[in-house]
Order: C-alpha cells, then sequence, then structure tokens
C-alpha cells in the first residue's frame, strides 16, 4: 500500500501538469486569436478610414441670388453648374489622394484650390446679374468650404455637400512691370505668368480706374503665390505645386482679367482671347 502511493502520486502530478499545459496553451492560442481579431480589426477600421476621407460641404449659392434678370439666366445657370461640377472634382481629387501629402495637404491641395474657383465663379455669377440689374454684392463669403466625416451627397445647385467620390522670387509680368517678392526659397523656383497690360487695346478713360486697379492686382496674385510657393517647399506630392499654386493662380487671374474686359467693353470694344494669358509656369 504505502509502495503504491508514490505511483499514485506521480500519475497525480503528470495529469494536473498536463491539464495545466493544456490551460496555457488554451489561454495562449485563444489571445492569439483575440489579437488577430483585433489587429484585423484595426486593419478593418484603416481600410474604411481609407476608403471614406469625407465629404467637402459647401454654402448653397442659388438661394441667396437676388431675382435673376432673364437676361442673365443662361450665364448665370452655366456658373451654377460649374460650382457643382468643381465640388465633383475635388472630391475625386480628395478620394484619389488619400494619405499623400502632411497635415495640411487636403487645405493646401483641395479646399483651397476649391475656394479661389468658386471665388472667380461666382464672381462672374455677379457680374452677369449686374450687367442688368443691381450687381448682387458679399457672395464671396459663400466661396469657402470644409471638410466634414462621412455624409451623403445633396445635389444642389451650385453648391451643398457632394460624397466624397470612394517662396522664391517673383519675376512675373502680370501687368507689364515685375512684381515684388521675398527671397528665394532654396529649390522654390520662380512663377511667370504672360504680360496682360502689354496685350491690352487702348483703354478709355472712364475704364482706366478700374483696369490700373486689376492690372495690380495680378501682380498682388503672383506675390502672393510665390511667397505660398516659398512657404510649402518639400509639401505634397509631385503635382502638389500644380494643384495647390499654380492652379488656383490662373483661377485668379481668369476672374481678373475677365473684369478687365469688361470694364474696357462698357464703352468701346470687349477685347477677346485674354483668357489664354491667365496660365502661368514655375521655372527653376
Amino acid at each position: 500500500m504505502s509502495r503504491a502511493l508514490p505511483k499514485y502520486n506521480k500519475r497525480r502530478v503528470v495529469m494536473i501538469g498536463g491539464a495545466a499545459a493544456v490551460v496555457l496553451s488554451g489561454a495562449v492560442i485563444a489571445g492569439s486569436a483575440l489579437a488577430g481579431q483585433s489587429s484585423g480589426s484595426d486593419a478593418a477600421q484603416n481600410a474604411r478610414t481609407l476608403a471614406d476621407p469625407g465629404t467637402i460641404t459647401c454654402p448653397d449659392v442659388k438661394s441667396q441670388l437676388p431675382a435673376v434678370p432673364a437676361s442673365a439666366q443662361a450665364e448665370v445657370d452655366r456658373n451654377l453648374t460649374l460650382l457643382n461640377t468643381q465640388i465633383q472634382e475635388a472630391n475625386t481629387r480628395l478620394r484619389n489622394t488619400v494619405g499623400q501629402g502632411g497635415p495640411n495637404f487636403v487645405n493646401n491641395a483641395i479646399l483651397g484650390p476649391l475656394k479661389d474657383k468658386r471665388v472667380s465663379t461666382i464672381d462672374r455669377i455677379a457680374i452677369a446679374i449686374g450687367r442688368t440689374s443691381t450687381k448682387p454684392t458679399g457672395l464671396d463669403s459663400l466661396a469657402a468650404c470644409t471638410l466634414g466625416t462621412g455624409g451623403t451627397a445633396t445635389g444642389g445647385t451650385g453648391s451643398g455637400t457632394a460624397t466624397a467620390a470612394p517662396g522664391a522670387t517673383a519675376t512675373q509680368q502680370a501687368s507689364g512691370s515685375t512684381g515684388g517678392g521675398s527671397t528665394a526659397a532654396s529649390g522654390a523656383g520662380t512663377i511667370t505668368c504672360p504680360d496682360v497690360k502689354s496685350q491690352l487695346p487702348a483703354v478709355p478713360a472712364s475704364a482706366q480706374a478700374e483696369v490700373d486697379r486689376n492690372l495690380t492686382l495680378l501682380n498682388t496674385q503672383i506675390q502672393e503665390a510665390n511667397t505660398r510657393l516659398r512657404n510649402t517647399v518639400g509639401q505634397g506630392g509631385p503635382n502638389f505645386v500644380n494643384n495647390a499654386i499654380l492652379g488656383p493662380l490662373k483661377d485668379k487671374r481668369v476672374s481678373t482679367i475677365d473684369r478687365i474686359a469688361i470694364a474696357i467693353g462698357r464703352t468701346s470694344t470687349k477685347p477677346t482671347g485674354l483668357d489664354s494669358l491667365a496660365a502661368c509656369t514655375l521655372t527653376k
């Protein structure tokens, strides 16, 4: 009896040890499964974040317009449609550039250029109405858009919410003069624009002040673009300068050059083809 006890005790030790090993193995396997599940959940969450970069929302323009004269209706409708197109393009860009650039990429490369385009388009709407009625003011306050999370597209007439589809030295000649500039940043380059002043016909005296004011504005726009060029060296991807600086600059210049042509056209023949002078280039 006394000799059997050690064997029994040995068997008990083996059985308990085996059970403990099984329990421990189960804990390890369960822990691994939970870790895998957590990792998979994180990956799924990340995938959802990448798939849903958010929604660009813009103020409604149509509802803020006064009565539109019949003579301006077609032009106003065309520009309201363009506002929708601009939001759709911005959301496509938002989807296609997820993860690119730094923390300010969306503001610099998408929301900023979108605002500039909307300013130009809204200005054309106001000008169209103002030709035969009182020109609306304050519409520029509707140009800025914001980025939200998720959301559903609401159709709009020039605005609304659209779902995100899954410095340099200024050697510019915007108005026949060289714009002032800041010291060139290393490797930033220089933005150069076609000369506008030399391409204008004789300017009527009644339009001279407005033309001069807009020629000065062309200079200011290039100075601002070169400052932005200097301050964003190294940001974004290979298309950053085109998307965030040259594109918005062109849109501003189109609007400003259009105002110059309109001013001349009030009392003389309106010049045409000046929009070809709007695009600028970056030289190193």
